[in-house]
């Protein structure tokens, strides 16, 4: 089977991007297209799949997203940015574009050429300072995303700047399937010194340090926004694949970055099996 498809990046998550409005793939096809092809070294690699589908009710298009163990995820900050230019360039939206997920819908723009902002899901559930009894002494939030929610861990952990990822993946690990949290969270590490945030992030379904994670993004800009700790708006946050901007108000929480179509080709890998 011929897969036409798109390799997109947003600050370092990249994506492979499909219209199943013509391919017209079942759910658990997808599922499987996404286990095999965003496999690195035997296949196209990448951290997930993407694919524009028919709206449901009133938004432009569908946006279906597969992890790369073939979950489902509810929405994807990152690749809500990167899909919204795919859908411009194919012709099947225009610069302000309402994109549905699971999560609920997405507001988009296009600012320019390869810059897109999105407006990310409401955050509908919020706690400060939830106690890890492993290690009573991080600090800890959680955020979730949207209904249902994108599950978030926002933790302040000192001297992040300097610390090899190696030596926070046992800890991210714990974190991400924490038992008190019924899906588990992608975990996002932040430290911040001098109005400057670095961010780094442990995402379900990929299982492992992302170069970037929009949706954490955001979610550690408000965490940070509701503990008075940042007054910069739009909230600027370093991740290892770049710069992410956070606008954060009362009535929304965007996110703004850069879009790069890597790769337009097509898929013809021998080995998959749908």
């Amino acid at each position: 089977m011929n897969i036409p498809f798109f390799k997109m990046q947003g600050t370092g998550n990249d994506f492979i991007v499909i219209n199943n409005m013509e391919l017209k793939l079942f759910g658990e096809q997808l599922a499987q297209l996404a286990k095999r092809v965003c496999q690195h070294r035997i296949s196209v690699g990448s951290d997930a799949v993407m694919a524009v589908d028919f709206p449901e009710h009133t938004g432009d298009f569908r946006m279906r997203f597969y992890n790369a163990d073939g979950t489902e995820a509810e929405m994807c900050g990152n690749g809500a940015r990167c899909i919204a230019r795919y859908a411009y360039e194919k012709g099947l939206a225009k610069e302000e574009m309402t994109i549905e997920t699971v999560a609920g819908d997405v507001q988009a723009w296009r600012l320019d050429e390869r810059l897109y902002k999105v407006q990310l899901n409401e955050p509908t559930t919020v706690a400060f300072d939830c106690e890890f009894s492993e290690n009573p002494e991080l600090v800890i939030d959680y955020v979730e995303l949207g209904n249902p929610g994108i599950p978030h861990l926002v933790v302040h952990y000192p001297n992040l700047a300097t610390t090899e990822l190696a030596d926070l993946r046992d800890l991210a690990k714990k974190l991400r399937f924490w038992e008190k949290l019924s899906k588990g969270a992608n975990v996002n590490f932040y430290e911040l010194t001098n109005q400057e945030v670095i961010v780094r992030t442990f995402e379900r379904g990929v299982e492992d340090f992302t170069l970037a994670c929009g949706t954490g993004s955001g979610s550690t800009a408000y965490a940070l926004r509701k503990r008075q700790l940042i007054e910069q708006d739009p909230i600027v946050l370093n991740v290892l694949g770049g710069v992410l901007k956070v606008e954060v108000s009362d009535q929304a929480l965007n996110l703004i970055g850069d879009t790069n179509i890597v790769i337009e080709g097509i898929i013809r890998d021998e080995d998959l099996v749908l």
